[in-house]
Order: C-alpha cells, then structure tokens, then sequence
C-alpha cells in the first residue's frame, strides 16, 4: 500500500475509475492491506465509484493440481500465519480464500464486490478455474500489453521504458494491471508512470472503465456470478 494514498490521487484528478483486487497482504504501515488501519482508505474508494474483488485472503499462489477427485490443488500463500507453505487445498476451502476477502472488501467499503478474482500471479488451472466458478467466482487475467512490468526489477526495465512499451502496444478493451506497491522494485513505478500513462492513453483517444462494464464480464456480473 506504500504508493496508494499517490494512486488514489491521481485516478480521482483524472476521473479514471478501476477495480481494485485485494489480500489481506503485509504493509509497511498498519495491520495488512485489508487492516482497520487501511479501511477508510477503502472506503473512500468506494465513494468515487471504483469496484472491488476478491484476490484471495492469504494471496494463495495456485501451484499445482493434485490427481483425484474431487479437485484438489497444491498451493502457497505469501501472506497470513501458513506464509510461504506448501498447502494442499480442496476447491471448497478454495472457495473459503476468494469469499473471505470478497466479505472484507464489503465490510470495509460498505459496497458488495465483483463476482470476480485475480489469482495471484495469475496463475490458474482449468480445475482451479472451474472451482471457483462453483462458488460464484470467474477470473480475470490482463492483456500482454496490460502488463505493466511494476513488478520487475527496475534496473533492467526502467519506468520509461515501461511506459513507452505501454503508449505504443496498449490496444481497445485491454485489461490493465499495476499493484498499490511492490517491496521488490527500487525504482518505483506508480509515482513515475500512472498519471502520464492516464494523460498518454487518454490522448489516444482511449477512456477507462471498471470490470462491471467490460465486455468480457458484463453479463456474468450483471447475473451476479
């Protein structure tokens, strides 16, 4: 959460509205993104029309699908007391992971979030996928040219590099995806590349919207999963 009081900023001067996906992940100031020290920051999000969707409770790594049935998965969290464990997950306790933090969300925003998750990593299996549509719950991945790179290392893919990359390959109905901050990148990426990739794009001609309106998700939302 390092640079989302800058993010927040600057979508709201430039009236783009996102969907945030959220963990209950370590921070450097509070109890965890989804911490009571972080809710009326959540919470002021929801008054300016952003979404919101589950990106599991623990940010779950899926790592592998497990022989048998019913599906059961190997999986990792890098959050929460089973940090960096090898675990072995049932689609139902699966379920549990996207639930809790979609009922977080809710708590905190007082808005009832999207259908949806972002798996951590994106990294997914038809078993995992259809589990989760099970219980309610479709994934969202990101275009290639979505991929922002705030992710890594600095030294080797500066900011502006990242942000010509996205200028010139960006294309209609992408799904974009940055975080609200990254321990690993020493150069940070927001604070140099959000606000002139919002003014760039929007010269282009693009404008922004939530998943609740992306044609890929919009009836599935609109159903309510």
């Amino acid at each position: 959460m390092a640079v989302a009081p800058l993010m927040a900023d600057i979508l709201k001067r430039h009236n783009v509205r996102v969907t945030f996906f959220a963990a209950q992940e370590r921070t450097q100031e509070g109890d965890g993104s989804l911490g009571e020290h972080w809710a009326p920051w959540w919470r002021s999000r929801a008054g300016e029309g952003h979404e919101f969707a589950s990106h599991t409770w623990d940010h779950v790594y899926w790592r592998a699908d497990l022989p048998g049935s019913p599906p059961r998965f190997k999986v990792q969290p890098s959050a929460g007391q089973q940090q960096g464990q090898t675990l072995t997950l049932g689609g139902p306790a699966y379920c549990q992971q996207l639930q809790r933090a979609s009922d977080r969300l809710q708590a905190v925003t007082g808005k009832k979030p999207l259908p949806l998750f972002r798996a951590p990593g994106g990294k997914t299996s038809p078993r995992l996928l259809a589990a989760a549509k099970s219980c309610g719950y479709a994934h969202v991945g990101w275009a290639a040219a979505g991929f922002l790179g705030d992710e890594l290392a600095s030294d080797k893919f500066s900011n502006a590099a990242l942000l010509a990359k996205a200028l010139r390959d960006i294309r209609s109905g992408d799904i974009l995806m940055a975080h609200l901050g990254i321990w690993s990148r020493q150069d940070p990426w927001a604070p140099a590349v959000l606000e002139p990739l919002i003014v760039g794009l929007k010269a282009r001609g693009f404008c922004f919207a939530t998943l609740r309106e992306h044609p890929a998700y919009r009836a599935w939302v609109a159903a309510g999963g």
